[in-house]
């Protein structure tokens, strides 16, 4: 059996993120015909081998972190000493891409590439050129999407070995039961049956909550609700309330999995104002579409745009504007029959194209093609 080490900062469990998420996935679904290990940073100074579900997870010792990067002296050596037939790497990593520069360690390289560093500029002075030189050694490089290939320069470099591989979700989480559509029923109760307008998602600087908010006193009777937690809240609210919108606006909090369908279910459109490029795909947008809600997203030169396909599945509209983010939501309000058809258009993208397995399938045939090459 061949065997494949996923390499990047965190692994899921315990850390709770989108790229940790992924490579969870891509590990479980994996295993079946490759040996699979994890290589990540440990929260501790020593390094530990644990054992999660049936996958190795090595965690290098950590001395702390640098701008969300840790400091893991370890690391290329454990890199060498675990490497394996294939090495997939998940970028923005600096600590592991430039461990595989240190110690060259065999295997061939494959590259999901999450999104660019869009933050931390100062940090690319010396990452970037570091990360051209890494991704010139790979093998194949996966863009999450095709429109990240042209916006990245680092990927348009490399435009040669990019294949586009898209995330998926595990889309059987989001079936429709009786049980889920009758608490969806009193979510829609609480609001006295107002049209709901749902966002879902951390409460981060680059999601564009601050213009939707902005953006409601525009929008016909409808009530919004705020699925997540994060640093943004208190602003959130204290602008809710400038605005007057603040009995439009529900903070529901941070979420568990498993209680999510309810709200997509109980709501009528899903929206992700996100205007940075920090959102580099925005899977929530795929939740929401197997749970046949029609999206408004915005025009980023990113993922999103990508799987929020304009006409077909949703409404993409410009970044960072309260009156184009009100016109559309407003466009939907006002036509039931739109809002079905482009919910029900996308829950057969999201179905067809964008489920796990559909992305699994994928990844293993790259594996394939790599390992015989």
């Amino acid at each position: 059996m061949k065997s494949v080490l996923h390499i990047y900062k965190d692994y899921f469990p315990p850390v709770i993120g989108g790229i940790e998420k992924h490579i969870h996935q891509v590990a479980e679904g994996t295993r079946d015909e490759y040996d699979v290990r994890v290589l990540v940073a440990n929260t501790r100074s020593k390094t530990e081998v644990e054992d999660v579900n049936g996958i190795t997870v090595i965690k290098a010792a950590s001395l702390g972190r640098i701008a969300s990067s840790p400091i893991c002296p370890t690391f290329p050596k454990l890199l060498k000493k675990y490497a394996a037939d294939i090495l997939h790497f998940h970028c923005p990593n600096p600590i592991g891409d430039i461990s595989y520069l240190i110690n060259r360690p065999s295997g061939k390289v494959v590259v999901t590439y999450h999104s660019d560093v869009v933050r931390q500029r100062s940090a690319m002075i010396i990452y970037g050129a570091l990360l051209r030189r890494f991704l010139r050694l790979a093998s194949v490089i996966m863009p999450t999407s095709p429109q990240y290939i042209d916006s990245s320069s680092y990927l348009s470099d490399c435009r040669d070995k990019c294949e586009p591989v898209p995330l998926g979700i595990e889309t059987d989480r989001f079936q429709k039961t009786p049980a889920i559509e009758a608490q969806a029923e009193d979510i829609r109760k609480s609001v006295g049956g107002q049209p709901i307008i749902l966002f879902v998602g951390r409460l981060r600087y680059y999601k564009g909550l601050h213009f939707l908010i902005q953006a409601l006193p525009m929008v016909k009777e409808s009530h919004l609700f705020i699925v997540g937690a994060g640093p943004e809240e208190t602003p959130l609210r204290r602008q809710a309330k400038m605005f007057r919108v603040e009995d439009r606006v529900t903070f529901v909090g941070a979420v568990e999995d498993g209680k999510l369908p309810l709200y997509y279910y109980a709501s009528d459109i899903f929206c992700l104002p996100s205007h940075l490029r920090s959102e580099a795909y925005g899977l929530v947008q795929l939740e929401a579409m197997t749970c046949v809600l029609p999206v408004v997203s915005c025009n980023l030169k990113t993922g999103v745009p990508f799987v929020n396909k304009d006409g077909e599945t949703g409404i993409i509209v410009e970044p960072g504007s309260p009156s184009a983010l009100s016109n559309a939501l407003n466009q939907l309000l006002s036509d039931v029959d739109l809002r079905k058809k482009l919910g029900s258009q996308a829950q057969k993208r999201a179905l067809a194209e964008f489920d796990v397995s559909v992305m699994i399938r994928r990844i293993k045939a790259v594996y394939e093609r790599v390992i015989s090459s």
